[in-house]
């Protein structure tokens, strides 16, 4: 992650190396927010402009074209309702045939705005 925090309405960057050796089908970028039903809506793919409202973002290795990094920009309209901050953990899972093979996790805060 890019930002160690976000307030509601900014834009979070973000970067996946992918460096499994092994056969996948497909990358899942999944995001939650703690004690909350809010999420981050995906916005941008590798500088293309996308609109996907939902937690979870799902990626067919074709549609990767070989490329082992992957760019993504996500919002989040979420205010913090307990204290300043809400903790956000971003995970990604490679899956081959149906099952995760491997993932790893981010973390990063959404504050209130000052």
């Amino acid at each position: 992650m890019a930002e160690s925090s976000v307030a509601a309405g900014e834009e979070l960057h973000g970067t996946v190396v992918i460096n499994y050796p092994g056969r996948f089908d497909s990358l899942v970028i999944n995001s939650q927010i703690e004690n909350s039903s809010d999420v981050f809506s995906y916005v941008n793919l590798n500088g293309k402009k996308i609109k996907h409202p939902y937690a979870r973002l799902s990626i067919f290795k074709a549609e990767l074209g070989g490329r082992t990094t992957i760019e993504f920009t996500a919002v989040t309209n979420h205010v913090p309702t307990a204290g300043d901050a809400s903790n956000v953990k971003f995970r990604v899972s490679i899956i081959q045939e149906h099952k995760e093979v491997v993932s790893d996790i981010a973390y990063t805060k959404v504050v209130k705005k000052a």
